[in-house]
């Protein structure tokens, strides 16, 4: 089985060292110092499960891997749209693409029968542009679980958590869904079918939507959004609201609230992916975590004022981020069109 890695960061270096290790032709998409580390070390994965090493093929060119039969997603969901040049030199005839992202995917309503069928969810999936660069029926679901972070260049440090819960839009158990999950646990992760992966989506979601936002706008971890009781209190009301989105697309998830916030609480002083996007200048990740939540709200008559508030402020600050990005690559293409100073 040959798998590329695109977007070979945190989840998927180590999504990819473990498939390595289980056996299958790993092949990981990277760039910069951490491409360098990975070419000359491997993947360095350190974990209370047991530290380990894996050497797979890694590049920044997918010409040199040719078509694969599955594509890993490691990438955020706002760079989907830009990803088709990297993608088609991997794409065969029957190429699955396994997207691990969170919030709501630009596949949610491929599959599904009623009225909402096929609808595009234009906060994820603007102008159809994820759906040309990633056709639906190509397009395999993954909610992640584990929780990992990038230590060094070529150095992955798994935090906790192993599931990767995958499955089809239509709900069916495939082919390539079960040989894709015997892969990763071969590799030593767990990997379950779900023929209702859409919960999977919203239970993971219900923790997103509220704590990769606020701990951004307040710079806290999880556990001090939830000792906190006005911020506590704040974040109930968000997933109050991300729960009756769910129940009018016919989705109840078993877990409780306050079962998820006592998850959220005893994760410690976990900062979230988003602290740390914003703490290094780099834009948040929230058309698929929050704004999609509106959309759909918008679409099935769900009240959800707190979650209209913290989007916009979330997005004022976002919108600086932005800015700032792309003033520092202007900058850096800048420097390096200029030429070398005589000797």
């Amino acid at each position: 089985m040959r798998i590329a890695i695109l977007g070979a960061g945190a989840i998927g270096a180590y999504a990819g060292a473990a498939l390595h290790r289980g056996g299958a032709d790993v092949h990981l998409i990277a760039r910069g110092p951490h491409l360098e580390a990975l070419r000359a070390n491997g993947v360095r994965v350190l974990s209370d499960r047991g530290d380990f090493t894996a050497r797979p093929h890694a590049t920044n060119d997918p010409r040199e891997i040719g078509p694969v039969d599955f594509v890993f997603l490691g990438l955020k969901a706002q760079h989907y749209a830009g990803c088709a040049p990297m993608l088609r030199p991997l794409m065969g005839p029957n190429t699955a693409v396994v997207a691990a992202q969170n919030g709501i995917p630009w596949w949610y309503f491929h599959g599904v029968p009623g009225p909402l069928a096929e609808r595009r969810i234009s906060t994820v999936d603007p102008g159809g542009s994820v759906s040309r660069a990633i056709p639906v029926e190509r397009a395999i679901g993954c909610v992640v679980y584990a929780a990992t972070e990038i230590e060094g260049p070529g150095v992955i440090r798994h935090l906790e958590g192993t599931r990767f819960s995958i499955g089809e839009p239509d709900g069916s158990i495939s082919p390539r869904c079960t040989a894709f999950s015997e892969a990763m646990i071969a590799g030593g992760l767990k990997c379950p079918v779900e023929p209702e992966l859409r919960e999977d989506i919203w239970v993971k979601l219900m923790g997103n939507i509220t704590f990769n936002p606020l701990s951004a706008l307040t710079r806290s971890t999880m556990a001090q959004i939830c000792r906190d009781s006005s911020a506590r209190e704040l974040a109930r009301s968000m997933m109050s609201e991300t729960l009756e989105v769910a129940g009018r697309l016919g989705i109840h998830p078993t877990i409780s609230i306050e079962r998820r916030l006592a998850g959220a609480e005893r994760a410690g002083d976990h900062r979230t992916s988003t602290l740390h996007d914003v703490e290094r200048g780099r834009p948040m990740e929230l058309d698929v975590i929050l704004t999609a939540v509106i959309e759909l709200a918008d679409l099935v008559g769900a009240e959800v004022p707190t979650l209209r508030t913290v989007d916009a402020v979330a997005r004022l600050l976002n919108a600086r981020l932005v800015d700032g990005s792309v003033a520092e690559r202007m900058a850096a293409a800048t420097a390096a069109s200029a030429p070398a100073p005589a000797a």
